[in-house]
């Protein structure tokens, strides 16, 4: 492990809280179809999967479900009115930032959020990073290495001079396909039964701020 160039960061349930935006939304949708809410943690676990997934929790439906996707826009147009409401960095976020920034360590966010939502959130946070690369900038999207090699290269620099940091298995594949250092959020939105030690990451955090530890700051 050698002291990075550029540390990259998965968006929901790593940079950024995002899941409090999602409770409300999820549990409004759910009064209005005539169902029970749902606790917090359950809608958290499901935030990093992405819209259909949320969409599947919130109507009790399958991947089969022939309205799937008009839902999941259903859905997204009511977190549209939401993002970035309740959101926030991580605790300890705004520490490692600025440390980056003092050791000259560039950072940025590689996301499978759709780009509408992601340029809401950062405006609304207030949020601006050395690169930002969205699901509709690459042909396919994590686990598949094309997005972090997109911002690796936007940057100027190669592939294993970056580190990426996920809360998801397929962060962890993304960025080893890339043939970046991976790093493990274990505060992230990890699905109960789902053991991060078998992401096969090179190393783990369990607090944004253990990330300087790691750079010997």
């Amino acid at each position: 492990m050698t002291r990075p160039d550029v540390i990259l960061f998965d968006l929901d349930g790593t940079l950024v809280d995002t899941a409090p935006d999602f409770f409300g939304v999820v549990n409004s949708l759910r009064l209005e179809a005539g169902k029970a809410p749902l606790a917090d943690n359950i809608i958290r676990e499901q935030v990093s999967n992405g819209g259909v997934a949320l969409s599947k929790l919130t109507w009790d439906i399958g991947d089969d479900h022939p309205q799937l996707m008009d839902y999941r826009q259903i859905l997204l147009d009511r977190y549209e009115q939401t993002v970035g409401t309740l959101s926030g960095f991580f605790d300890g976020f705004t520490q490692v930032l600025t440390r980056l920034s003092e050791r000259r360590i560039r950072w940025g966010i590689v996301t499978n959020k759709p780009r509408l939502y992601t340029e809401l959130l950062l405006q609304r946070l207030g949020i601006s990073t050395d690169v930002l690369v969205c699901p509709e900038d690459v042909v396919n999207r994590k686990p598949a290495p094309d997005a972090l090699l997109k911002a690796a290269r936007d940057l100027g620099v190669a592939s294993h001079q970056c580190w990426y940091v996920g809360d998801h298995i397929r962060d962890i594949e993304s960025a080893r396909a890339a043939g970046m250092f991976s790093i493990a959020a274990l505060y992230g939105y990890i699905e109960n039964g789902d053991d991060p030690a078998n992401w096969q990451a090179d190393t783990s955090i369990e607090h944004p701020l253990d990330l300087l530890a790691l750079i010997n700051d």
